[in-house]
Protein backbone atom coordinates (compact mmCIF):
# COMPACT_ATOMS: atom_id res chain seq x y z
CA UNK A 1 0.00 0.00 0.00
CA UNK A 2 1.23 3.48 -0.84
CA UNK A 3 2.37 5.19 2.39
CA UNK A 4 0.21 8.25 1.67
CA UNK A 5 -2.87 6.04 1.46
CA UNK A 6 -1.85 4.20 4.63
CA UNK A 7 -1.42 7.45 6.56
CA UNK A 8 -4.64 8.86 5.09
CA UNK A 9 -6.64 5.86 6.29
CA UNK A 10 -5.07 6.08 9.73
CA UNK A 11 -6.22 9.68 10.03
CA UNK A 12 -9.69 8.81 8.80
CA UNK A 13 -9.94 6.11 11.47
CA UNK A 14 -8.80 8.58 14.14
CA UNK A 15 -11.55 11.02 13.12
CA UNK A 16 -14.36 8.45 12.90
CA UNK A 17 -17.43 9.23 15.00
CA UNK A 18 -20.16 6.65 15.57
CA UNK A 19 -22.90 9.27 15.93
CA UNK A 20 -21.91 10.93 12.64
CA UNK A 21 -21.85 7.48 11.03
CA UNK A 22 -25.37 6.64 12.22
CA UNK A 23 -26.66 10.04 11.12
CA UNK A 24 -25.04 9.68 7.71
CA UNK A 25 -26.50 6.23 7.12
CA UNK A 26 -30.02 7.64 7.46
CA UNK A 27 -29.53 9.75 4.33
CA UNK A 28 -29.33 6.70 2.07
CA UNK A 29 -31.84 4.04 1.10
CA UNK A 30 -29.06 1.73 -0.03
CA UNK A 31 -26.43 0.30 2.30
CA UNK A 32 -23.37 2.53 2.56
CA UNK A 33 -20.04 2.11 4.33
CA UNK A 34 -18.94 5.11 6.37
CA UNK A 35 -16.21 6.01 8.81
CA UNK A 36 -18.50 8.69 10.21
CA UNK A 37 -16.68 11.95 9.49
CA UNK A 38 -18.18 15.34 8.71
CA UNK A 39 -17.68 16.53 5.12
CA UNK A 40 -15.55 19.55 6.03
CA UNK A 41 -13.14 17.32 7.95
CA UNK A 42 -12.95 14.82 5.06
CA UNK A 43 -12.09 17.66 2.66
CA UNK A 44 -9.39 18.97 5.00
CA UNK A 45 -7.82 15.55 5.48
CA UNK A 46 -7.89 14.95 1.72
CA UNK A 47 -6.22 18.29 1.00
CA UNK A 48 -3.56 17.76 3.63
CA UNK A 49 -2.58 14.41 2.17
CA UNK A 50 -2.81 15.65 -1.42
CA UNK A 51 0.03 18.06 -0.62
CA UNK A 52 2.25 15.00 -0.23
CA UNK A 53 1.53 14.00 -3.84
CA UNK A 54 3.12 17.04 -5.51
CA UNK A 55 5.75 14.89 -7.23
CA UNK A 56 3.22 12.36 -8.52
CA UNK A 57 2.06 12.29 -12.14
CA UNK A 58 -1.62 12.49 -13.06
CA UNK A 59 -1.57 8.76 -13.85
CA UNK A 60 -0.11 7.98 -10.43
CA UNK A 61 -2.74 10.14 -8.70
CA UNK A 62 -5.53 8.44 -10.66
CA UNK A 63 -4.09 5.09 -9.55
CA UNK A 64 -4.22 6.19 -5.91
CA UNK A 65 -7.80 7.40 -6.46
CA UNK A 66 -8.73 3.96 -7.76
CA UNK A 67 -7.27 2.37 -4.63
CA UNK A 68 -9.50 4.65 -2.55
CA UNK A 69 -12.57 3.78 -4.64
CA UNK A 70 -11.91 0.07 -4.17
CA UNK A 71 -12.23 0.38 -0.40
CA UNK A 72 -15.98 0.98 -0.71
CA UNK A 73 -15.78 3.61 2.04
CA UNK A 74 -17.75 6.75 1.19
CA UNK A 75 -15.28 9.20 2.70
CA UNK A 76 -12.48 7.62 0.66
CA UNK A 77 -14.60 7.95 -2.48
CA UNK A 78 -15.04 11.68 -1.75
CA UNK A 79 -11.29 12.12 -1.42
CA UNK A 80 -10.78 10.18 -4.67
CA UNK A 81 -13.25 12.51 -6.40
CA UNK A 82 -11.47 15.59 -5.07
CA UNK A 83 -7.99 14.36 -5.93
CA UNK A 84 -9.10 13.51 -9.46
CA UNK A 85 -10.46 17.04 -9.84
CA UNK A 86 -7.34 18.73 -8.46
CA UNK A 87 -5.49 17.63 -11.63
CA UNK A 88 -8.22 18.86 -14.02
CA UNK A 89 -5.87 21.30 -15.77
CA UNK A 90 -4.04 18.25 -17.09
CA UNK A 91 -7.11 16.35 -18.24
CA UNK A 92 -6.96 14.65 -21.65
CA UNK A 93 -9.65 13.01 -23.75
CA UNK A 94 -8.68 9.39 -22.83
CA UNK A 95 -9.20 10.16 -19.13
CA UNK A 96 -12.89 9.52 -19.76
CA UNK A 97 -12.10 5.80 -19.84
CA UNK A 98 -10.92 6.02 -16.23
CA UNK A 99 -14.00 7.92 -15.09
CA UNK A 100 -16.19 5.48 -17.00
CA UNK A 101 -14.60 2.59 -15.10
CA UNK A 102 -15.13 4.30 -11.75
CA UNK A 103 -18.78 5.08 -12.46
CA UNK A 104 -19.52 1.58 -13.68
CA UNK A 105 -17.52 -0.35 -11.08
CA UNK A 106 -17.47 1.67 -7.87
CA UNK A 107 -20.25 4.26 -7.65
CA UNK A 108 -23.06 2.90 -5.50
CA UNK A 109 -24.87 5.91 -4.07
CA UNK A 110 -25.99 9.39 -5.10
CA UNK A 111 -23.37 11.23 -3.05
CA UNK A 112 -20.35 9.56 -4.65
CA UNK A 113 -22.03 9.78 -8.06
CA UNK A 114 -22.70 13.49 -7.82
CA UNK A 115 -19.33 14.40 -6.29
CA UNK A 116 -17.43 12.70 -9.11
CA UNK A 117 -19.70 13.75 -11.96
CA UNK A 118 -20.47 17.37 -11.05
CA UNK A 119 -16.79 18.23 -11.07
CA UNK A 120 -14.38 15.76 -12.67
CA UNK A 121 -16.61 14.30 -15.39
CA UNK A 122 -18.40 17.58 -16.09
CA UNK A 123 -15.14 19.47 -16.47
CA UNK A 124 -13.74 16.86 -18.85
CA UNK A 125 -16.89 16.99 -21.00
CA UNK A 126 -16.67 20.80 -21.14
CA UNK A 127 -13.09 20.44 -22.36
CA UNK A 128 -14.00 17.76 -24.92
CA UNK A 129 -17.66 18.19 -25.98
CA UNK A 130 -17.50 15.16 -28.27
CA UNK A 131 -17.70 13.14 -25.04
CA UNK A 132 -21.39 14.04 -24.91
CA UNK A 133 -21.93 10.95 -27.05
CA UNK A 134 -20.46 8.87 -24.21
CA UNK A 135 -22.85 10.44 -21.71
CA UNK A 136 -25.77 9.54 -23.99
CA UNK A 137 -24.51 5.94 -23.92
CA UNK A 138 -24.48 6.14 -20.12
CA UNK A 139 -28.10 7.30 -20.22
CA UNK A 140 -29.03 3.98 -21.84
CA UNK A 141 -27.25 1.86 -19.22
CA UNK A 142 -29.00 -0.74 -17.06
CA UNK A 143 -27.13 0.64 -14.02
CA UNK A 144 -29.12 3.29 -12.12
CA UNK A 145 -25.98 5.17 -11.06
CA UNK A 146 -24.56 5.27 -14.58
CA UNK A 147 -27.88 6.69 -15.79
CA UNK A 148 -27.88 9.30 -13.03
CA UNK A 149 -24.24 10.07 -13.84
CA UNK A 150 -25.16 10.86 -17.44
CA UNK A 151 -27.38 13.71 -16.26
CA UNK A 152 -25.53 15.08 -13.24
CA UNK A 153 -22.29 15.33 -15.23
CA UNK A 154 -23.95 18.22 -17.07
CA UNK A 155 -25.08 20.25 -14.03
CA UNK A 156 -22.22 22.76 -14.09
CA UNK A 157 -22.10 23.16 -17.90
CA UNK A 158 -25.90 23.55 -17.89
CA UNK A 159 -25.71 26.43 -15.42
CA UNK A 160 -23.32 28.13 -17.84
CA UNK A 161 -25.86 27.78 -20.65
CA UNK A 162 -23.93 25.08 -22.48
CA UNK A 163 -25.11 21.98 -24.35
CA UNK A 164 -28.85 22.78 -24.21
CA UNK A 165 -29.88 20.63 -27.17
CA UNK A 166 -27.82 17.72 -25.83
CA UNK A 167 -29.45 18.20 -22.42
CA UNK A 168 -32.89 17.92 -24.01
CA UNK A 169 -31.75 14.81 -25.87
CA UNK A 170 -30.49 13.29 -22.61
CA UNK A 171 -33.77 14.15 -20.90
CA UNK A 172 -35.63 12.43 -23.75
CA UNK A 173 -33.57 9.26 -23.24
CA UNK A 174 -34.18 9.28 -19.48
CA UNK A 175 -37.74 10.59 -19.74
CA UNK A 176 -39.74 7.55 -18.59
CA UNK A 177 -37.22 5.97 -16.25
CA UNK A 178 -38.96 4.64 -13.14
CA UNK A 179 -35.99 5.01 -10.78
CA UNK A 180 -36.35 8.04 -8.51
CA UNK A 181 -32.58 8.60 -8.44
CA UNK A 182 -32.58 8.89 -12.23
CA UNK A 183 -35.72 11.04 -12.25
CA UNK A 184 -34.18 13.44 -9.73
CA UNK A 185 -30.91 13.46 -11.67
CA UNK A 186 -32.35 14.52 -15.00
CA UNK A 187 -34.80 16.90 -13.35
CA UNK A 188 -31.83 18.56 -11.64
CA UNK A 189 -30.07 18.79 -15.02
CA UNK A 190 -33.09 20.59 -16.51
CA UNK A 191 -33.30 22.89 -13.47
CA UNK A 192 -29.63 23.82 -13.95
CA UNK A 193 -30.26 24.52 -17.64
CA UNK A 194 -33.24 26.73 -16.77
CA UNK A 195 -30.91 29.19 -15.01
CA UNK A 196 -29.60 30.28 -18.42
CA UNK A 197 -32.47 29.15 -20.69
CA UNK A 198 -35.65 29.48 -18.63
CA UNK A 199 -38.03 30.00 -21.56
CA UNK A 200 -36.69 27.07 -23.59
CA UNK A 201 -36.61 24.71 -20.62
CA UNK A 202 -40.15 25.74 -19.67
CA UNK A 203 -41.34 25.06 -23.21
CA UNK A 204 -39.63 21.67 -23.11
CA UNK A 205 -41.22 20.80 -19.76
CA UNK A 206 -44.67 21.87 -20.99
CA UNK A 207 -44.31 19.68 -24.06
CA UNK A 208 -43.51 16.67 -21.86
CA UNK A 209 -45.57 17.35 -18.72
CA UNK A 210 -48.30 14.83 -19.49
CA UNK A 211 -45.80 11.96 -19.46
CA UNK A 212 -42.84 13.27 -17.43
CA UNK A 213 -42.59 11.75 -13.93
CA UNK A 214 -43.78 14.28 -11.34
CA UNK A 215 -40.49 14.00 -9.49
CA UNK A 216 -38.54 15.10 -12.58
CA UNK A 217 -41.08 17.83 -13.31
CA UNK A 218 -40.86 19.31 -9.82
CA UNK A 219 -37.09 19.35 -9.91
CA UNK A 220 -37.00 20.91 -13.38
CA UNK A 221 -39.21 23.90 -12.46
CA UNK A 222 -37.88 24.52 -8.96
CA UNK A 223 -36.03 27.75 -9.88
CA UNK A 224 -38.80 29.16 -12.07
CA UNK A 225 -41.25 31.95 -11.11
CA UNK A 226 -44.38 30.85 -9.26
CA UNK A 227 -46.69 31.54 -12.21
CA UNK A 228 -44.66 29.23 -14.47
CA UNK A 229 -44.56 26.57 -11.76
CA UNK A 230 -48.35 26.74 -11.48
CA UNK A 231 -48.79 26.25 -15.23
CA UNK A 232 -46.39 23.33 -15.29
CA UNK A 233 -48.02 21.58 -12.33
CA UNK A 234 -51.62 22.17 -13.49
CA UNK A 235 -53.46 19.02 -14.56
Amino acid sequence: MDPVIKNLRSELFRNADEKVKESGERFFKEEVRLYGIRSAVVIRIGKDHYKLLKDKTKAEIFSLCEELWKSGMMEESFIACNWSYYVHKNYEFPDFEIFDRWVNNYVGNWASCDTLCNHSVGTLVEMYPSLLTKLKEWAKSENRWVKRASAVSLIVPARKGKFLEDIFEMADILHSDTDDMVQKGYGWMLKAASQAHQEKVFSYVMSKKSTMPRTSLRYAIEKMPSELKAKAMAK
